[in-house]
């Protein structure tokens, strides 16, 4: 494959960043480290787009770019000319669910219908599975009490809207995936006060009612509000359809400095223990959920998008969710670490899933014979 010059240039100079950034670890001068990062991780974010099979990583790598900004230079995202900027990110969660609903037509419900087992299959592992792994982890942590609960409220949220993507990229049922997030999504505002209240109640007070109400306002409300939108106006603001991806993707960016930016005292004092426990319910959601629907007899691609959808939570509404709790330094620390190590370890497997097509069904193939024989004969 041939690399244009500019892209080769740009490779280089995340080799040389990367050799700066381990010389300076080694030598333990270590104070311009964090702007050094801040370049590795950019310039990365770009070189990686030169190849097909690493394309997927760059907005992973921005992120981590954004990670690196919020903890060196946390002051910029705290507040804006007197105002705090934690209180941006209610708005953007609701902004990026109302271009879910905008992405989303009543017809996408039609596939419950469709494959009633492989949804149920999906649902159930994310709000029965992830809630369990979640309070092992947190129960074994040793972290404080609003720590731990931020774990928990991750392993209760519902599946990312970012997931159809990495289910595409892992050649997995896309439309079961879309329907996956959806159902979850719209449960939301019932099932996580409870499950909280059940699992997280030991270690802070929960309000049932006011969290349920928090995120009807997050969710229910704008997705409602996408979903007549594209109901009415399909197709007549294409300058929307193609601005809300790119939107959501500035919102996630700018939520994650935000919470960086707010618990960096308690991230690096938690250090590598809450990115292990944030990695451990991403890992172990992918693997949990795609041996559970092979144990339920589903097909290899149901069984790929139910173990991408398991895993990859929605951090964003987990940010919102502790935003609204007043915890956001705390309790939605989990969701901002989630968010680079989600991007990467969906990456990897979807890259990897890309690589091995799933066989077809014994059914299908049966179904072809008698079609075959008579082409014989």
């Amino acid at each position: 494959m041939k690399i244009h010059g500019i892209y080769k240039l740009i490779i280089a100079c995340s080799l040389l960043l990367f050799i700066v950034a381990m010389a300076m670890l080694l030598t333990q001068h270590t104070e311009y480290i964090g702007p050094v990062l801040m370049a590795f991780f950019l310039s990365t974010a770009i070189g990686v787009r030169a190849f097909q099979a690493t394309k997927g990583l760059s907005f992973t790598l921005i992120i981590l770019t954004v990670v690196t900004t919020a903890l060196n230079f946390p002051d910029y995202f705290l507040e804006f000319r007197g105002y705090e900027l934690a209180g941006l990110i209610t708005p953007l969660i609701q902004v990026i669910m109302f271009g879910m609903g905008t992405s989303m037509g009543f017809k996408d419900f039609i596939a419950l219908g469709k494959s009633p087992k492989s949804v149920i299959v999906g649902v159930f592992a994310q709000f029965l599975l992830m809630p369990l792994i979640a309070f092992a982890l947190a129960s074994a942590s040793g972290f404080s009490p609003e720590i731990s609960a931020g774990l928990i409220l991750l392993g209760c949220a519902p599946v990312s809207v970012a997931s159809p993507v990495f289910a595409f990229l892992a050649k997995a049922n896309v439309a079961l995936c879309i329907t996956i997030v959806s159902v979850t999504t719209l449960l939301a505002p019932l099932f996580i006060p409870v499950l909280m209240k059940f699992y997280a109640g030991g270690f802070i007070p929960i309000d049932v009612m006011g969290m349920m109400w928090s995120i009807v306002k997050m969710v229910l409300f704008p997705i409602g509000a996408g979903l007549i939108f594209n109901k009415f106006l399909h197709g007549k603001a294409k300058w929307l359809d193609a601005s809300m991806p790119i939107v959501s993707m500035v919102g996630i960016a700018l939520i994650v400095a935000i919470i960086m930016a707010a618990g960096r005292d308690s991230l690096l004092n938690m250090g590598l223990m809450l990115v292990l426990m944030v990695l451990l319910l991403n890992l172990l959601g992918y693997l949990s959920a795609y041996w559970l629907a092979r144990l339920f007899k589903l097909e290899e691609q149901d069984c790929r998008t139910i173990s991408i959808t398991t895993g990859m939570q929605n951090a964003g509404l987990v940010s919102g969710i502790a935003k609204e709790m007043g915890k956001i330094a705390t309790v939605g620390l989990a969701s901002a670490v989630c968010g680079p190590l989600m991007g990467f370890t969906s990456s990897v497997m979807a890259s990897y899933w890309n690589g091995k097509p799933p066989l077809k069904p014994i059914k299908e193939d049966l179904d072809q014979q008698p079609k075959i024989d008579e082409n014989l004969q």
